[in-house]
């Protein structure tokens, strides 16, 4: 077992990979206290919102992955494809998904329909394009500095 974490721990596209996604969590979630002036442990573990820890997390295992196998790489390639994958999906279907939910939310609560919280549809689900980008950058610095580690 301690082999298998050692391992794990040692593997720089891993761990520079799940840093991404925990820096961009930690920023989210300042932002968040800082714009509504309000704590919300759920923005630590959440989606949507600026920057994109999905963006930050793929950027990150891509530099990592181009860093440690090469841009010629099949590694490199699918961490690339995964990552526009990702990153487009968040600008696109979760992002309106998110908007869905937020004009489904705000009809319910014109028809005067009691929700509770259980209820209420999720609005936080996609990014914007700068979000993404911003996300993006993150996980390129986070990938690039694990590298000096």
């Amino acid at each position: 077992m301690n082999e298998i974490i050692r391992q794990l721990i040692s593997n720089r596209t891993l761990v520079s990979a799940c840093s991404a996604w925990l820096v961009a969590q930690v920023i989210k979630t300042i932002l968040y206290l800082i714009v509504n002036k309000t704590f919300d442990v759920s923005r630590l573990f959440g989606d949507g919102g600026m920057p994109s820890g999905h963006s930050a997390t793929v950027t990150a295992l891509a530099t990592r992955a181009a860093m440690e196998y090469g841009l010629s790489s099949s590694i490199f390639a699918i961490s690339a494809v995964l990552a526009i994958i990702v990153m487009h999906d968040a600008m696109g279907v979760r992002r309106e998904s998110g908007r869905h939910a937020q004009a489904l939310n705000e009809i319910m609560l014109l028809l005067g329909d009691d929700m509770d919280f259980d209820m209420k549809l999720k609005e936080f689900l996609g990014h914007s394009p700068s979000q993404v980008v911003v996300g993006a950058i993150l996980g390129l610095v986070v990938g690039l500095i694990g590298g000096a580690a």
